[in-house]
């Protein structure tokens, strides 16, 4: 199934659904600023592919102090190719 990418919050988690990818992180972006105070983690796992620009966008928001749950299909290969460590920084 290809989805859009949807972004809806529970509690303290911000849940994302669908691809992640280049087409998608614009607008998943800006429906994600106004839902960012209080988040303090990501859940990925109904997210069905990642591209570098979704990780790009998860890198970031993890770098904010987010942490992440899931790791869908694409996640792995392309942190290791960037070489970030679990939690999506670069580490020591």
């Amino acid at each position: 199934m290809n989805r859009a990418a949807l972004v809806h919050r529970d509690g303290d988690v911000l849940r994302i659904e669908g691809r992640l990818d280049r087409a998608a992180v614009p607008a998943l972006w800006q429906q994600m600023q106004p839902q960012l105070s209080g988040i303090r983690a990501l859940d990925v796992t109904a997210v069905e592919v990642v591209d570098s620009a979704g990780l790009a966008l998860l890198a970031e928001l993890a770098a904010g102090g987010l942490t992440l749950a899931g790791s869908p299909p694409g996640l792995a290969e392309l942190s290791a190719a960037y070489r970030l460590d679990g939690s999506l920084g670069y580490g020591a």
